[in-house]
């Protein structure tokens, strides 16, 4: 005699979900990104640059801005938001205060113009001032699979996406520290 196959009821397995809100209990107990961070130096320098993913389906992309130290390859800010001068100056507004004063690197997109202040700012894309930060893209785009850009795993929700990439970050920045 054969065993019954198992039926199991929508409304049992939603009373067995633990009721979390959105986001990760994970994320909450981070500390702020910057006290991750090495110190930073004289001299240190900063390579800005911006990737797109999507939420829920493609035509909602979302722009992933990043600021990563060329010395230490940590990322030292993050933002999410579209590609325009409004989520660059969030990326700008979050870089620490002690890497203010660095020279920053990107490519020409306009919004870096409008935004970096003109004497700390330099673009280019052919002389590789900006090739740890594509690299860094790369390496997000294999160990993200919701950031693959042709994908079946994608983010539901925004609060999500982000939960998902600040906890990447956060490991990647711990494991360039020294230990």
């Amino acid at each position: 005699m054969s065993a019954p196959p198992c039926v199991v009821s929508h409304a049992s397995l939603a009373s067995r979900a633990t009721p979390y809100p959105h986001g990760s209990k994970k994320a909450k107990a981070l500390p702020p990104l910057a006290q991750t961070l090495l110190a930073a130096q004289d001299g240190d320098e900063l390579e800005l640059d911006e990737m797109w993913s999507f939420v829920k389906k493609r035509k909602n992309k979302r722009w992933l801005w990043l600021a990563l130290c060329r010395r230490t390859r940590q990322i030292v800010a993050y933002a999410l938001g579209s590609r325009g001068a409004k989520t660059c100056r969030l990326l700008w507004q979050r870089i620490p205060d002690s890497y203010q004063n660095s020279l920053c690197y990107s490519d020409f997109w306009k919004a870096y113009q409008a935004v970096l202040p003109p004497d700390q700012h330099h673009a280019s894309e052919r002389q590789g001032k900006t090739n740890h930060i594509e690299r860094f893209n790369n390496t997000l785009r294999q160990r993200l699979a919701r950031l693959v850009r042709r994908t079946l795993s994608f983010s539901k929700i925004n609060t999500m996406h982000e939960v998902t990439i600040k906890l990447f970050i956060h490991h990647y920045n711990s494991q360039c520290s020294p230990h």
